[in-house]
């Protein structure tokens, strides 16, 4: 893993992420089916972990205290289904105005800030991920397809 791809994820915003994912695809001659994925997947993902980066609240998909947001994390919130949980998690976190399911601090999860699931609502409705019932599965081929989108953003960083 590249050090600036570190110092990339430690302190920079969403726009700044994206914009290094999209070079990179475009110096390495992706195929445009990976490029039409790639970056929203990962803003998706990136306009959650920013905002929780920021309010010092990262999370591991078990749950888990983090101290940084690193390339690893990342990673590791690419699983489809570690992002469905993400998304429900939020959710449930904005509706009670504290940080929900997870094994932060009660204080910690008290000073929780809405997030904006705006942008990881659509991806996810773009993938037929049922919205409003955490329950009902989404079809194979989708987390199939997010497989390989995960291991080509490993590839890029």
């Amino acid at each position: 893993m590249k050090q600036a791809s570190y110092e990339l994820f430690k302190n920079g915003n969403l726009t700044e992420i994206a914009q290094v994912l999209a070079t990179e695809l475009k110096s390495r001659n992706e195929s445009p089916f990976w490029s039409d994925k790639i970056v929203p997947f990962s803003q998706a993902i990136l306009s959650i972990l920013i905002p929780l980066r920021d309010n010092k609240m990262l999370f591991d998909p078990e749950g888990s205290a983090e101290s940084e947001l690193t390339p690893e994390l990342f990673f590791r919130w690419n699983d489809f289904v570690s992002l469905k949980t993400l998304a429900f998690t939020i959710q449930k976190s904005n509706e009670a105005g504290i940080l929900v399911r997870t094994k932060l601090s009660p204080s910690t999860c008290q000073e929780y800030k809405h997030i904006d699931l705006q942008l990881l609502g659509a991806y996810l409705g773009r993938y037929t991920v049922n919205l409003e019932n955490e329950s009902l599965d989404f079809p194979i081929s989708n987390y199939n397809l997010h497989q390989g989108v995960s291991n080509v953003i490993k590839s890029l960083l």
